[in-house]
C-alpha cells in the first residue's frame, strides 16, 4: 500500500467516519485513481469505521506540519 498526498486528496471528502466497504465504494463513484481503490481494498477487514485519513495513512501531514517555524522566537 502507497499512499501519497494527491492519492490521499481523493478521500477529503468523503463520509466520515466510514468502513472499508464505504470508502471503496466512494472511491469508485467519484472517479479516484485505481491506486487508491488497491489500497483501500488492501486495509485489513473490520466493522469498525474509519474515523479519519489518519487511521489509514499515519503518515498524512496535519496542518501542524506545516507551521512548525512558526514556533521559533525571533
Amino acid at each position: 500500500m502507497i499512499w501519497t498526498i494527491e492519492l490521499a486528496t481523493y478521500l477529503d471528502d468523503a463520509p466520515w467516519p466510514a468502513t472499508k466497504e464505504e470508502l471503496t465504494d466512494y472511491a469508485m463513484r467519484t472517479g479516484a485513481p485505481s491506486q487508491v481503490i488497491q489500497n483501500l481494498e488492501e486495509l485489513e477487514d473490520s466493522d469498525e469505521p474509519y474515523e479519519s485519513i489518519e487511521e489509514i495513512w499515519s503518515d498524512y501531514p496535519t496542518d501542524e506540519d506545516y507551521f512548525f517555524e512558526d514556533e521559533k522566537e525571533y
